[in-house]
């Protein structure tokens, strides 16, 4: 992530400085059992397999995905724009033009509802529900670690919550953006999300 978040900068003709160990740094915070390096490894392979932009594009998504999720403290909303203004303040810092600042700011805030006009935004959204249609197996591991996330939450505003999301997800008629992602993730992602749905209306206490 380091690697790739400096060879970016470089692209966009900046100077990299200590934002790429502050990525590692903070990916790594113990509360992370989901949102850590691994997912933003995985955002940046699944980005990659469904991207056919320029160079100059892919630097923008590679600080995006990186950056996307380095503030997470389980407040949605909060942590995305919070998120965008790190990346701001440290792309500013690395010497970026105004507008690849402002983009990469973009990007990171298109997360926050999941929807975009920007086909760009589009990759970057995408992979970050890439694991919605992982195997059944992953995808159940990552149900699993995004629930220790709020652990915090009780088991009964949990199942409200989550079942609501899962429901908003379902409602919507595009799920994914790009072609390529609807062929390889659109029908797995549906079946998994109502094997979730189904899972938490089981586990529900019996009135």
């Amino acid at each position: 992530m380091e690697d790739q978040w400096n060879r970016a900068v470089r692209v966009l003709g900046g100077v990299p400085t200590d934002a790429a160990a502050d990525l590692t740094q903070r990916y790594g915070e113990p509360h992370r059992a989901y949102h850590n390096a691994f997912h933003v490894a995985a955002v940046l392979r699944e980005a990659w397999e469904i991207a056919d932009v320029s160079a100059e594009d892919w630097a923008l998504l590679t600080l995006a995905i990186c950056a996307h999720d380095v503030v997470y403290d389980a407040r949605p909303g909060d942590d995305e724009r919070a998120s965008a203004a790190w990346a701001r303040e440290k792309l500013t810092e690395a010497g970026l033009a105004e507008r690849h600042v402002a983009k990469v700011s973009e990007l990171v805030l298109a997360t926050l509802g999941h929807q975009s006009d920007d086909p760009l935004a589009h990759i970057l959204l995408d992979a970050d529900l890439s694991i919605l249609g992982a195997d059944p197996v992953v995808y159940d591991g990552y149900a699993v670690a995004v629930r220790a996330e709020y652990s915090a939450v009780p088991d009964d505003l949990w199942r409200q919550g989550r079942s609501k999301v899962l429901r908003g997800l379902l409602d919507r008629a595009d799920l994914f953006h790009t072609p390529q992602a609807v062929a390889r993730w659109d029908a797995p992602a549906r079946e998994n999300l109502r094997r979730e749905l189904s899972t938490l209306r089981d586990n529900a206490p019996k009135l």
